[in-house]
């Protein structure tokens, strides 16, 4: 599985990469969600997905059993992924702003009126 999910996490990041590499700023800003969505995936996977063990520690122990998941990837994915959706909420209103002053959202375009207005 875990395989399956690296070349998962692969063909993502490398959608992300071409996306953010397009002059539209709407498709940056899918290309970042793509991104960060890929790196939550990539996070699980390191964290090893079994269902073999919980992760609680019992009593007397000092570290949880072997082969459980690491219940802190998880933690920071859910983390990450409240942060990725503000991120985006963000990005969109800005990109929204940036068309409704400039009536562009072509990248180029917006660098070249930054430099008109010098």
């Amino acid at each position: 599985m875990e395989i399956l999910l690296a070349f998962v996490i692969g063909a993502l990041v490398a959608i992300s990469v071409y996306q953010l590499q397009r002059r539209d700023l709407v498709r940056m800003v899918i290309g970042i969600v793509i991104l960060s969505n890929a790196v939550n995936l990539l996070l699980f996977t390191v964290g090893r997905m079994t269902r073999a063990e919980a992760a609680l520690i019992e009593y007397g122990a000092t570290v949880p059993p072997e082969g459980s998941a690491n219940p802190l990837s998880q933690a920071l994915i859910l983390t990450a992924i409240v942060i990725g959706f503000g991120l985006l909420a963000f990005s969109l209103v800005l990109v929204y702003r940036a068309y409704r002053s400039l009536d562009t959202i072509d990248a180029q375009d917006l660098v070249a009126l930054e430099f008109d207005d010098e």
